[in-house]
């Protein structure tokens, strides 16, 4: 199998950089290493042992250090699983099994055992939205509420390469663009955090191969499967996926999916901790109000 990385040296530098992340991450945590059918997953655990189990999935070509920002929040209400998905930026498996398949829930499957979790919420944005809809799809029974983020599966993604090749011909300076496109423009008045953070995205950029499959796109037997909670959250100028078309999607196969439509925001929605967790401490009350 060839390597996910471009070099020996690019991954490397990738993987030093991220563990000096993790040597700042903002609450106390466990990581752990959990055998899997794919290999060895490394997760991030936070919160209190006994608390509702939250499972987060971060986008393609990411790892768990995109959470940073979020945590303290999260963690202050659910045992939080930060993940390092296979194939990805992180200290997972290099294994990238098809997605048209069953391989990455089997694979989550193991993932849930390892850290003896009977059922969570999860929460997935992009590929990590994906992944979160296709378990979701396939394990309803584990899953007591969905929340996902710009998530692929709904609708065919857009072909960014036509607008992206003629900068990726410009050097770095192409690539900055190709980055912003995706992620968004560093604001101006960025923290020294938030500069750092980019940087590091930049270099999983320079020396990580991209994945290259498209996602399998979930039929509306499959969608009307999930009859836990779910939120979707949308930027209405994403430049992978066709936002509005996934909205209408969304509302005539779930109506009962709350929605959070942000006309301006693209691929990358910054500013979603706290209405995330509203939405699944609400999900949580009601679930206990019915019981």
């Amino acid at each position: 199998m060839n390597s996910i990385y471009k070099s020996a040296e690019g991954e490397r530098a990738v993987r030093e950089r991220y563990l000096q992340f993790l040597k700042h991450w903002p609450v106390p945590n466990q990581q752990v290493r959990v055998p899997t059918c794919e290999g060895e997953t490394f997760v991030i655990a936070s919160g209190f042992e006994n608390a509702p189990a939250l499972v987060l999935l971060h986008g393609a070509s990411g790892n768990a250090a995109m959470w940073m920002a979020d945590i303290a929040a999260w963690s202050q209400h659910y045992r939080v699983y930060a993940i390092d998905v296979i194939g990805d930026a992180g200290l997972s498996a290099t294994s990238r099994p098809p997605l048209a398949s069953e391989a990455h829930a089997l694979w989550l499957d193991d993932v849930l055992e390892g850290l003896h979790i009977e059922h969570a919420s999860f929460l997935g944005l992009s590929n990590g939205g994906w992944l979160a809809l296709d378990y979701a799809t396939r394990r309803p029974e584990r899953v007591e509420s969905l929340v996902v983020l710009c998530p692929g599966g709904i609708v065919r993604a857009k072909n960014i390469l036509l607008k992206a090749l003629p900068f990726l011909l410009l050097g770095k300076w192409g690539a900055r663009k190709v980055r912003e496109m995706i992620v968004g423009r560093m604001p101006a008045n960025a923290s020294q955090a938030h500069q750092a953070f980019a940087d590091f995205i930049a270099l999983i950029f320079q020396h990580l191969r991209p994945r290259t499959e498209r996602h399998p796109i979930l039929r509306d037997d499959q969608l009307k499967r999930l009859n836990m909670p779910v939120m979707v959250i949308l930027g209405g100028k994403d430049v992978v996926f066709d936002s509005a078309a996934i909205k209408e999607r969304i509302e005539r196969t779930l109506p009962h999916a709350e929605i959070r439509y942000i006309p301006e925001a693209g691929h990358f929605i910054p500013g979603q901790t706290a209405p995330i967790l509203e939405f699944l401490r609400a999900s949580q009350k009601a679930e206990r109000v019915s019981c």
